[in-house]
């Protein structure tokens, strides 16, 4: 399954792209995106862990699986006040 994934703030800094294509398996986690990211963009390799997932428009955990053509987005915590 080829994917494009929508990347905010530092990580679209990093790719140096605001979108990221991956392949994935057939029926791939939030995990499974996790790796192609790093495997597919080095530099963001060391945001992979504190990373932020949306699947169509909802936080998702590293075991919850990415339906076909589902709306992706990756984006580092936001913190501040």
């Amino acid at each position: 399954m080829r994917l494009t994934v929508h990347l905010f703030a530092l990580a679209r800094e990093r790719a140096g792209s605001p979108t990221v294509t991956v392949n994935l398996t057939s029926t791939p986690t939030v995990a499974d995106l996790r790796h192609a990211l790093a495997t597919s963009c080095p530099n963001l390799a060391p945001l992979i862990p504190s990373l932020l997932v949306a699947v169509n428009s909802q936080y998702a955990r590293d075991e919850d699986p990415i339906p076909p053509n589902a709306e992706l987005a990756v984006f580092p915590p936001v913190s501040g006040g």
